[in-house]
């Protein structure tokens, strides 16, 4: 009998060792989530020496979401631990494949990590393009159609991966060769701070976290100290935007990014009420008939003049804002090879956007200042 109750309490014993060590293992694999306060497209947990970011919308209604797993070298994984990718960080070399990315590189001084880049006669940074005309960024096709051959010989520790959707064959091509794809969805985002809080997600993959947390906090806080000033406007004039693709007057939803400046800058958006995703597709008549009367009329797709703009049409010599040449467009701002500024920059720095649109419906709270990107229409 005693030997049984020996035995007894040695399974005891073990069973609660056991417990204990599972319940170590779980407490062990429950980081620290890094704050994101705007962005909705990802999520990032921190642990010791290694982060998890999951990526929730890598394109627009994306049934599947991405954890990358970013670990430090001799980084003690838990077993079981379930990711798409492993990245090594601090990384070293590195491809993008957006406009967008760039400003983020720019900001944390990582830069010169860039090693590959699709179309880089759309990049417009004077920096980044010195790195381009000295041979340190190799051009690598389209986005839709890279170069894997030159891409793969560039041996990156990462691809930062830009797609519409799930199908993207050289992504696959890539990632047979070892090389990990992660996908970028800040384009999806529809808020502008949601857009520049994903410098957040480039921080994490250069260990450099915390500064990333700075740059943006200083962008939050010019962006929402614009907006206060905004709403000192004594009157908040109506506003049109978007502009003519053969039939159709393509123009912004309600709940979308260029609506949420245009409301941030304390103006009346005509089409404010509308939700939906992408752009909506009107009739030149149904836009004449709402925004005939709009003061402002802002990016007014590529035309850079009027001259243009009737020459596309003269239909639009029926538009007030065009009457009193109150027209502005972001296609007047270009990089040294034609890339627009604004693309590139303006998801980054939404504060400036803002500023932007408040220097042009309310310039009486901002009369000295210099835009950025919006410039009105030239004559000619």
């Amino acid at each position: 009998m005693k030997k049984f109750t020996f035995l007894l309490l040695l399974v005891i014993t073990g069973a609660c060792k056991n417990s204990e060590n599972k319940a170590e293992d779980i407490q062990s694999t429950q980081g620290e989530q890094v704050e994101i306060s705007y962005a909705s497209g990802f999520e990032i947990e921190k642990f010791d020496d290694y982060s998890i970011i999951e990526v929730k919308t890598p394109w627009p209604n994306a049934e599947e979401k991405f954890r990358y797993l970013l670990a430090e070298e001799d980084a003690e994984i838990p077993a079981g631990l379930e990711y798409d990718q492993k990245i090594e960080v601090p990384i070293e070399r590195i491809v993008v494949t957006s406009t967008t990315h760039i400003p983020a590189l720019e900001a944390l001084e990582v830069t010169s990590t860039l090693k590959g880049f699709p179309g880089l006669d759309f990049i417009s940074s004077v920096k980044t393009r010195e790195l381009i005309n000295s041979g340190e960024i190799k051009e690598l096709g389209k986005n839709e159609d890279l170069n894997t051959e030159v891409l793969i010989d560039l041996k990156p520790d990462v691809v930062i991966g830009f797609a519409i959707n799930g199908n993207n064959s050289a992504f696959e091509t890539i990632q047979k060769t070892g090389i990990p794809v992660v996908y970028n969805g800040d384009w999806t985002e529809e808020s502008p701070l949601g857009k520049a809080e994903w410098i957040k997600f480039f921080g994490a993959f250069f260990n450099k976290s915390q500064q990333a947390k700075k740059i943006f906090n200083q962008i939050a806080t010019s962006y929402k100290d614009a907006k206060e000033l905004a709403s000192t406007g004594k009157e908040s004039p109506k506003v049109l935007s978007g502009s003519m693709y053969k039939d159709q007057w393509y123009m912004p939803y309600g709940n979308s990014w260029t609506a949420e400046f245009i409301k941030d800058a304390n103006a009346d958006y005509i089409y404010s009420e509308t939700e939906g995703s992408g752009s909506m597709a009107l009739s030149f008549e149904s836009v004449l008939a709402e925004a005939q009367g709009a003061k402002y009329w802002i990016s007014a797709g590529q035309f850079t003049t009027y001259e243009e703009l009737f020459a596309d049409s003269e239909h639009y010599r029926q538009f007030e804002a065009v009457k009193n040449r109150n027209v502005y467009s972001v296609s007047l701002v270009k990089g040294e090879t034609g890339g627009v500024v604004y693309y590139e920059l303006g998801p980054q720095r939404p504060d400036l956007v803002l500023k932007d649109l408040i220097s042009i419906f309310h310039p009486n709270l901002m009369p000295d200042y210099q835009r950025t990107f919006f410039k009105a229409l030239e004559d000619q």
